[in-house]
């Protein structure tokens, strides 16, 4: 799709695409995805090992490439949702979301006044280190920052509708292997508990407007999905994508050099 912010994207059903990086925070990695066609990507801080130091950088490389970049942080802590936002996360993504409350307690961690009750950053790397009066950069951020929250549990489930009903949330993004877990049925992804969790979480989605996210291991999955109502589609990771493309081509030269 032709280049949006991740704000417009949330506000249509179009198949958004993507790529999940917990790896490779390298000076070209932006321009490598948008090359190869990305509409956006999921930067990682909850599994990668990732500090702010390299998303103040890596942001960068995004925004140079043109790329809306998701942020997920590792914790719900409100200094590490505004040091994602002060160092210019245009999205950002919340771990295991499970009720009203919580998102709640984000948006006002991630807005400036009125919206919210984020502590004041002006003139840095979110605003591009450019003056301003204060009004126009409240408004700026407000309206540029895109909330999705995961549901990667039972409760969170159980409080899909509250948590999509709630100003400020832009999406819900299923976290499947998390919610599996949570619901008792590790990595069955056909259990008749876990279907009916996606059915749930797919009709608050529906019904208050949001945008549906998740990864996907494959191309014809993502598909599947997408037919859903999942239209925030990450396709696989850095990591899996090189070895797996690696793996298939060494054992394919091994084979034929005997």
């Amino acid at each position: 799709m032709a280049d949006h912010s991740l704000k417009e994207m949330s506000r249509d059903r179009q198949a958004k695409l993507g790529h999940f990086i917990v790896e490779f925070a390298t000076p070209g990695i932006g321009h490598i995805l948008k090359s190869a066609g990305c509409d956006f990507v999921l930067f990682d801080l909850e599994h990668s090992g990732f500090g702010f130091e390299t998303v103040k950088s890596t942001l960068r490389y995004f925004e140079a490439a043109q790329l809306p970049a998701i942020v997920r942080v590792p914790s719900l802590e409100y200094h590490h949702i505004a040091r994602a936002m002060d160092m210019g996360a245009e999205g950002l993504m919340l771990p295991m979301v499970g009720n009203a409350n919580q998102a709640r307690h984000i948006v006002d961690s991630m807005k400036y006044h009125p919206a919210g009750k984020r502590g004041v950053a002006l003139q840095v790397a979110h605003d591009r280190y450019r003056p301003g009066a204060v009004t126009d950069k409240f408004t700026g951020a407000n309206s540029r920052s895109t909330l999705f929250c995961q549901i990667e549990t039972e409760e969170g489930v159980e409080n899909a509708e509250a948590i999509a009903a709630i100003e400020g949330v832009d999406a819900l993004w299923v976290g499947h292997f998390d919610l599996s877990v949570s619901l008792g049925v590790p990595g069955d992804f056909e259990h008749p508990k876990f279907r009916d969790a996606i059915e749930r979480t797919t009709a608050a989605a529906k019904k208050h407007g949001k945008a549906l996210g998740r990864l996907v291991p494959t191309v014809q999955q993502g598909i599947e999905l997408y037919a859903q109502g999942f239209d925030f589609l990450c396709y696989s990771g850095d990591v899996w994508v090189l070895h797996n493309a690696l793996a298939e081509a060494i054992n394919g030269l091994r084979d034929g050099c005997k």
